[in-house]
């Protein structure tokens, strides 16, 4: 299989899926981005109280969770071009909605479409995927970062296209909020466009014929410790950034901090969850899933003692925190990322893909809604105090499994 996956076709066509997965994250980060810069903010607005401004993040969670297992399903039956296109396509779909019900005030109908929108952002994190299919084992982690890069570009503009935005919302005589939507509705059927249309061959589908033709021996390992490592990083990193993530624009307009400032502070912190990816990906595969995923546990805590301490009328020390958090969530995301392919053989990968993404999702909803109601009943300072928590037991967790496979391999 390896010296297939070496074939100068085969590379050929990772390099082309590599090319395509990049454009298309360009645009899907900008989509992604909006709901992360005002959706509390809209909440608040609309319910008349902060104690629930969780609940969109949650609810574009828990769609995320249910798109996760359809474009998971989708791309091991036909491939992730389909896969990938379908989810964008709902995404765009979600935002339009989105922005319907700003205009009507509906409340019940933005649920909903956040939930649609929440397609959208799942497929965002499902294309990092894409770049591994055909990737040679020792770099796989690379074939990850590659993919999520390209996330920066559009994740960074989004939030910092809020002013720009809103004053076209303002021209159209609908509600301010609702104009980052329409950046996001266009970004997602770009995206969905360009994958649908320019994703040929299928990378899923090649390796999977690779995988078919291939000797047992050389078919892939199905390991489920790495499996479960890699999901327990990747869901508890994202259990810390999203609860933290999620209160921070409010933390910042309850101290009168104005929408440009937050808009900074998101942009920075998103930039952070995906640039780094220049150079996760050859560290990973350089000093091991294990040893990263440590490094984003300790990083993870700086970044909740930041948040914690920062006074709050400091843009400087909130963007440091915001910044760590998604450098923290960057390393656990790629290093549990690649844990989880290299633990998978290639007819099995999307389907635990989906369902670890879906885990993701899930604890992710339940991080929103529960940050809300923390910082309503106590602080934010509190709130980080418990993502510090949470991150010393991914530490723990890691260090221990790590030594107990040093134990079974002595020469690792």
């Amino acid at each position: 299989m390896t010296r297939q996956l070496d074939s100068p076709a085969v590379q050929k066509v990772y390099q082309h899926t590599i090319r395509t997965v990049i454009f298309s994250q360009m645009l899907g980060g900008a989509g992604l981005a909006a709901g992360i810069t005002v959706g509390s903010l809209i909440a608040a607005e609309m319910l008349g109280t902060e104690k629930y401004a969780g609940v969109p993040s949650a609810l574009f969670t828990i769609g995320s969770a249910g798109a996760a297992l359809l474009v998971g399903r989708i791309t091991a039956s036909s491939g992730r071009r389909l896969g990938l296109a379908t989810g964008f396509f709902l995404g765009g779909i979600g935002a339009l909605l989105i922005i319907l019900a700003i205009v009507l005030t509906n409340i019940w109908l933005l649920f909903f479409a956040l939930i649609i929108y929440g397609a959208g952002t799942a497929t965002n994190l499902q294309a990092r995927y894409a770049g591994t299919d055909l990737a040679l084992p020792h770099k796989r982690a690379t074939a990850v970062s590659m993919a999520m890069v390209a996330t920066t570009f559009g994740a960074v503009l989004g939030p910092n296209m809020v002013g720009v935005m809103s004053n076209i919302a303002i021209f159209l005589h609908i509600p301010e909020l609702a104009g980052i939507f329409i950046l996001a509705a266009g970004a997602f059927f770009a995206a969905g466009f360009i994958l649908y249309f320019f994703l040929k061959p299928d990378p899923y589908l090649l390796a999977r014929d690779i995988a078919i033709e291939a000797p047992i021996e050389e078919q892939g390992i199905h390991n489920q410790g790495l499996i479960y490592l890699g999901g327990f990083v990747m869901v508890m990193t994202q259990i810390i950034m999203v609860a933290i993530m999620t209160m921070t624009p409010l933390h910042m307009q309850h101290h009168q901090h104005s929408v440009n400032a937050i808009g900074l502070v998101i942009s920075f912190h998103i930039a952070s969850m995906y640039l780094p990816s220049l150079i996760t990906g050859t560290l990973v595969d350089k000093i091991g899933t294990h040893k990263m995923a440590l490094i984003a546990g300790f990083v993870l805590v700086l970044a909740a003692m930041t948040t914690m301490l920062a006074p709050t009328d400091s843009v400087l020390l909130l963007t440091l925190g915001l910044s760590l958090l998604g450098i923290g969530w960057n390393f656990g995301l790629i290093s549990g990322t690649t844990a989880v392919v290299d633990g998978t053989n290639t007819l099995e990968r999307p389907k635990v893909q989906s369902r670890i993404d879906v885990l993701i999702a899930v604890f992710g909803s339940l991080a929103g809604i529960l940050s809300g109601v923390i910082v309503n009943y106590s602080d934010y300072a509190v709130l980080s105090f418990i993502g510090i928590l949470l991150a010393v037991f991914i530490i723990i967790v890691v260090f221990i499994t790590r030594k107990k496979r040093l134990g079974q391999n002595p020469s690792q």
